[in-house]
């Protein structure tokens, strides 16, 4: 059997543990504008990769190396429990200032990101034996969510994307970093049940 085929069954076998009570990174409810949530995240650890791809290919591709990594592809072998979601978010590419300035960045590509268990920092979490994999500890972060069911698709993200922000402007509330999307469900789970999220972090005043 070949690796990619043992990553397919493993994952397989672990996805349905994935979006029925699984741990996610711990968090409080401490305002709400409308259906959206403000978060206040604790801190905790993930392990992230860097995929030069569009936003559809990003997603699958780091999903693969970062499961074989929790899988037990790492330095003494050991397996870590999935925890959810699964969130990516746009990479922006690092440009040289010059002048005048008169264009934009293209994206350069996305950040996939899988949270450790709790309890596991970048420091005691197993090594990577794959050199994309990458691990880091997440400060205590203050975000804006807004939940969503329903397809993968551009326009479903870009629909709700707009209605996040819209809420934040009209609160006075302004993002301090790019989207991030997250995912909670396995693939196959039906559209109308999936549980989709968009964060957006804010300032932590």
């Amino acid at each position: 059997m070949t690796m990619n085929r043992l990553l397919i069954v493993l994952t397989l076998l672990m996805w349905p543990l994935f979006g029925h009570a699984t741990a996610e990174p711990g968090y409080t409810v401490v305002s709400r504008l409308g259906e959206i949530e403000i978060r206040q995240y604790e801190p905790y650890a993930v392990a992230e990769v860097l995929i030069d791809a569009p936003a559809d290919e990003a997603g699958n591709a780091g999903f693969r190396v970062l499961a074989a990594y929790i899988f037990g592809k790492n330095k003494g072998e050991r397996k870590l429990e999935m925890t959810a979601p699964v969130t990516q978010t746009p990479e922006p590419v690092k440009l040289e200032m010059t002048a005048p300035v008169t264009q934009t960045a293209a994206a350069g590509g996305f950040r996939v990101q899988f949270v450790l268990p709790k309890g596991v920092s970048a420091g005691s979490a197993p090594q990577p034996i794959d050199t994309r994999v990458q691990l880091r500890d997440v400060p205590a972060t203050k975000v804006a969510v807004i939940r969503y069911t329903g397809f993968w698709s551009d326009a479903n993200y870009n629909e709700h994307l707009s209605e996040l922000e819209s809420a934040l402007t009209a609160a006075g509330l302004k993002a301090s970093g790019p989207p991030v999307y997250s995912r909670y469900d396995p693939p196959w789970t039906l559209w109308f049940m999936r549980r989709n999220e968009i964060w957006l972090p804010l300032d932590p005043v």
